[in-house]
């Protein structure tokens, strides 16, 4: 683990930097247990106060979870059934605000399904996966940028002229209609892709949508990551009851 400089850099704050990461990456898989704090002690080599901080930290994000007497775990995003939100399409979202959403960029390619896309969608390792990937905005400025995975279908549009007006509204001519949303927030850093699609610095703060939809009556699994600059977008929230 790289040890930064603590009086700018919290330790446990690097902790928890390194823990999310394995919970990113699925070292530590949805639902597992993540190891004791006494374990954590000899992984990291601090006080058990520490620890408890970058867990806390961890739980704050709503990835980790404490169950008394059984020990922490990471949390099964697939198992919040309390709320969800009602997801809507970006050029939906953005009429609803009188604007005009508008694509600048789009690409497609097929890559193949590792472990974590082939969870997110009901497929095999190693099948194939079309990647959509689309900056978009409004007729004012561009200030968001979309990646989504979809298990690859012969029947979907490898050209990404197809791909410029609404993605939902384009997968409706394939007969399908998403029925099933779940999504959550955070704020990021941009990585080299974001700052470079978005044009922005690594310092412009940013919030990360990951939202999954799915109609599983036709096996149909969507995973997608929208990155919006975070001064130019405001996320609203509308609550079933």
């Amino acid at each position: 683990m790289k040890i930064y400089n603590q009086a700018a850099y919290p330790l446990y704050a690097q902790i928890a930097d390194d823990m999310r990461l394995h919970i990113q990456t699925e070292k530590w898989p949805e639902g597992e247990r993540i190891p004791t704090e006494m374990e954590l002690c000899d992984i990291y080599h601090v006080s058990r106060i520490t620890i408890r901080k970058a867990i806390d930290e961890l739980m704050k994000e709503n990835l980790l979870v404490r169950i008394r007497s059984k020990g922490t775990f990471v949390k099964d995003t697939f198992q919040e059934e309390d709320h969800f939100t009602i997801v809507k399409g970006f050029t939906q979202e953005l009429q609803e605000r009188g604007k005009l959403a508008k694509t600048v960029d789009v690409e497609v390619k097929i890559e193949h399904a590792n472990k974590r896309l082939a969870k997110f969608l009901n497929s095999e390792v190693g099948s194939e996966v079309l990647v959509l990937k689309r900056v978009r905005g409004d007729e004012d400025s561009i200030f968001a940028f979309f990646v989504t995975y979809i298990a690859y279908d012969r029947d979907y549009s490898l050209d990404a002229k197809d791909y410029y007006s609404s993605f939902y509204a384009y997968l409706r001519t394939k007969n399908i209609s998403v029925n099933q949303e779940r999504e959550y927030v955070e704020a990021v850093s941009p990585n080299r892709e974001v700052q470079r699609k978005l044009k922005i610095k690594e310092s412009e703060p940013v919030l990360k949508r990951v939202r999954f939809t799915s109609q599983a009556d036709e096996n149909f699994y969507e995973y997608t990551e929208c990155f919006y600059i975070g001064k130019r977008y405001r996320y609203y929230l509308d609550f079933r009851e």
